[in-house]
């Protein structure tokens, strides 16, 4: 029985590891202008009650560069005339968070503090230093539990499966498996 779970383990950490090179072709086909479609109602649904407050006039006419490194994708957002923009390119930005996709996910699930993998160099935050701490710690507030319910339990449930596939497993189980 140990085996089994050795193997769901191994394999779990193979796809981890491999996502995005398996998402890559496919997430550079999506078109650009369903890219920011998606990516903005994501948003426009995480950050509501930040939307209703005001909380993104600090982005005003300035620019947010997000990219996923090892997916070649990159996104600009900013905030104007009261509503959050998503562009698929800019003259320049402001503040720059970059990483890889597991990365992005473990934070996005509150499974790694950013600034532990901003330390660690797995989370680039380049540009203007107080919009970046001002891009964070809006991230930090928001309520996961507010998020819909489906949305909430996609997104535990991909930060948990990435977080456990990161996990080496030891090798004293699998030895011992047999």
């Amino acid at each position: 029985m140990l085996w089994k779970l050795s193997v769901i383990n191994q394999i779990r950490s193979k796809l981890v590891e491999n996502a995005a090179s398996v998402l890559k072709t496919p997430a550079k086909l999506v078109p650009v202008s369903i890219q920011q479609k998606m990516l903005l109602e994501g948003l426009k649904q995480v950050f509501h009650e930040a939307l209703e407050d005001g909380d993104f006039e600090f982005l005003e006419d300035k620019w947010l560069k997000v990219s996923i490194l090892d997916l070649e994708l990159e996104w600009f957002i900013s905030y104007q005339d009261a509503k959050l923009v998503v562009s698929n390119k800019t003259e320049n930005d402001d503040v720059s968070f970059s990483g890889q996709l597991n990365d992005l996910i473990l934070i996005a699930g509150r499974k790694e503090d950013p600034d532990t993998l901003f330390f660690q160099r797995r989370l680039k935050i380049e540009g203007d230093t107080e919009l970046g701490l001002e891009v964070k710690n809006l991230m930090d507030s928001v309520d996961l539990d507010s998020l819909p319910k489906p949305l909430n339990q996609a997104l535990m449930t991909l930060a948990n499966f990435v977080q456990q596939g990161l996990q080496k497993p030891e090798v004293k189980e699998t030895m011992n498996a047999y």
